[in-house]
């Protein structure tokens, strides 16, 4: 099933290849906007998730002439 190519290590009959310069670095990178994301979105929803405010608090208002 693989390729042969050297690149593998074999424990106990079962053969794991290693991954290419590219997955590694792939990986790397898409775990670092994952990692950035999540950060982003907890400064932005921390407190509503974490249950300290409600989500519509805080936004100011938004009415359009509501004040008569």
């Amino acid at each position: 099933m693989g390729g042969g190519d050297g690149h593998s290590t074999t424990y106990k009959g079962v053969t794991l290849h290693h991954p290419k310069r590219w997955h590694t670095v792939t990986g790397k990178g898409l775990c670092a906007v994952m990692w950035f994301w999540i950060f982003y979105r907890a400064k932005k929803d921390g407190p509503v998730v974490l249950g300290w405010r409600h989500p519509w608090e805080g936004h100011g208002d938004h009415s359009h002439g509501g004040g008569h």
